[in-house]
C-alpha cells in the first residue's frame, strides 16, 4: 500500500471517524490490515487527514499507530482476569487503547518520553514483548534485567524514571517486594511499579502500601502508570 492508496482508504472511511474521533481510526487500520500495515509503517512516517467541510485535521504519526496496534496486542495476549473484574468487550477496549496512546502523544509528553530510561525486572521478559514495545514506538528506552541482584547492581551505577517489576522469581515468590525493599534501603525514590498475573484490590493495596506506585496485569494501566510516573517526574 503507498501513500496515494493509504489517502484514498482514509476518506472512504471519513464518516467512522466523524463519529468516533480519529484515534479509534488507528486501532481499525491494525485490527484490520495486521502484517500489511505493519509493512506500510517502514515506509510512513506520518499521514494528514482532513475530513469533509467541518474542517477536522489530524496528524498521526507513525509512533502512534505503532503504540496504538502494540498495546492493543499486549491486551490480546494476556489471558483472562481471574480476579472478577469483567473484561470490557473488544470495541470498548479498543476505545481505552485509542483513550490511552491519544492522550500520550502530545508533543511535550513526546519530547519528555524520547529522554526517559526504565529498568524493568523480570525473569522472563519475553512475556512483556508487546508492553515494552509500545512504549518504545513513543520513544521510551528501557533496560531489561532477568534477577533481583542485578537490578541492584544497576540501580547503584545509573538513574531511572521508573522500574518495573514482576512479583515471583525463582526462588523468591516475593522478588518483587523483596528488590522494593532494597531499593529503599539505598535511598532510591524511583517510582516502582509491579506487573504480575494479579488485578486484586487487596494486592493492589498491599503494593502501594509497601511503597510501589501501582500493580497491576493489565497492559494499559501499566501504559498509564509508566506514563504518568514519567511525566510527572
Amino acid at each position: 500500500m503507498n501513500t496515494e492508496q493509504f489517502t484514498k482508504l482514509i476518506e472512504a472511511i471519513v464518516a467512522l471517524i466523524q463519529a468516533l474521533g480519529w484515534p479509534l481510526l488507528v486501532l481499525f487500520l491494525a485490527i484490520y490490515f495486521g502484517a500489511p500495515l505493519k509493512k506500510f509503517l517502514s515506509n510512513i512516517g506520518e499521514f494528514t487527514l482532513k475530513a469533509g467541510t467541518s474542517g477536522l485535521e489530524a496528524t498521526a504519526k507513525r509512533q502512534q499507530i505503532e503504540a496504538a496496534a502494540l498495546l492493543g496486542a499486549a491486551s490480546a495476549s494476556k489471558p483472562s482476569d481471574a480476579s472478577g473484574v469483567k473484561t470490557p468487550p473488544d470495541e470498548e477496549k479498543a476505545r481505552e487503547i485509542a483513550n490511552v496512546v491519544s492522550q500520550a502523544v502530545k508533543p511535550n509528553s513526546l519530547r519528555r518520553l524520547a529522554e526517559a530510561s526504565v529498568l524493568w525486572v523480570d525473569d522472563n521478559p519475553t512475556n512483556n514483548l508487546y508492553e515494552r514495545k509500545s512504549l518504545e514506538a513513543l520513544g521510551v528506552n528501557f533496560t531489561i534485567s532477568t534477577n533481583t541482584d542485578d537490578a541492584l547492581e544497576k540501580l547503584r551505577s545509573y538513574k531511572y524514571d521508573v522500574i518495573i517489576s514482576d512479583m515471583g522469581r525463582p526462588p523468591d515468590k516475593q522478588a518483587g517486594y523483596t528488590l522494593l525493599a532494597e531499593k529503599q534501603k539505598l535511598g532510591d525514590k524511583t517510582p516502582y511499579i509491579i506487573y504480575a498475573g494479579s488485578n486484586l484490590p487487596e494486592h493492589k493495596a498491599k503494593a502501594y502500601q509497601k511503597g510501589a506506585i501501582g500493580s497491576t496485569n493489565n497492559p494499559q494501566e501499566l501504559f498509564q502508570l509508566v506514563l504518568g510516573a514519567i511525566q510527572s517526574n
